[in-house]
């Protein structure tokens, strides 16, 4: 397998919110004739007035691979093994959020601290593992397609927020150039608790109210138990005497002279 590096044009949309980019790096694939490319290497960049102040990340595939932690100024990956057999120096990364956030200001200025407009996010909650009640999970609140990259998530269960068991995403880059970011709530799922993920976004005009609760396994009367067997074991009956009718016919024609062709 060969590399090709292609090198693609950097989008920005600037405001006084934040500028947001999407860079292609590189592409594999097998010397073969142009067409679909098997791997994509991208990182993403942003900086903006409010907070997070500015983000770098870098992912494989539109999967996440690290992110540079501006306070703490180290590299962090999603998974450690990645770590152990690569390296980024932080540094790289809080170098091109400072070229960004300059970009930003001047740009800020050249527009007249005109604000850009506001993508509302899509929200979808769902349990990381079929539910079994009793059985430790986890929620996950995908918050998608929205701009700019500023987002408070709650967690609610039965209406109280919670703040033990939670972790988040960082912001990730979509195709179009509008985010993601993944909430996660780890819980013990019983037929007494609901959960919301509450989101608050600019391009929403009130918190989005998004609900989740486990729901009972459809209980099979006995009746219907019956009812249902007895119906297999009709089919069941009327499937052999079929079979049994027409392997009969069959046996007779090929006994029969008449019923075979000329040789």
């Amino acid at each position: 397998m060969t590399a090709r590096w292609s090198t693609g044009a950097c989008r920005s949309r600037a405001s006084t919110t934040g500028v947001r980019s999407l860079f292609p790096l590189l592409t594999l694939h097998a010397p073969s004739p142009p067409g679909p490319v098997d791997h994509v290497t991208s990182f993403a960049v942003f900086a903006q007035t409010n907070a997070p102040s500015g983000e770098f990340m870098f992912e494989f595939d539109e999967d996440e691979m690290f992110y540079v932690d501006r306070d703490k100024k180290e590299t962090i990956w999603q998974l450690s093994e990645f770590g152990r057999g690569l390296s980024f120096d932080f540094q790289g990364g809080l170098t091109n959020i400072a070229i960004t956030k300059s970009n930003l200001d001047i740009l800020t200025e050249r527009s007249n601290h005109t604000q850009d407009s506001s993508e509302p996010p899509e929200v979808t909650v769902f349990p990381k593992e079929p539910v079994e009640l009793g059985q430790p999970n986890t929620l996950i609140c995908h918050v998608d397609r929205f701009f700019p990259p500023v987002l408070n998530v709650t967690w609610l269960r039965n209406g109280q927020p919670v703040t033990e068991g939670v972790s988040e995403s960082v912001f990730l880059p979509r195709t179009d150039y509008n985010f993601h970011k993944f909430h996660y709530l780890t819980f013990v799922p019983s037929d007494e608790d609901v959960y919301d993920c509450k989101v608050e976004h600019w391009g929403l005009q009130e918190p989005s109210l998004n609900h989740w609760e486990a729901q009972e396994p459809v209980q099979v009367t006995e009746a219907t138990e019956t009812v249902v067997c007895a119906l297999g074991l009709v089919m069941g009956l009327v499937g052999i005497i079929t079979g049994t009718v027409l392997i009969t016919r069959a046996l007779r024609s090929s006994r029969d002279p008449r019923a075979q062709g000329p040789l």
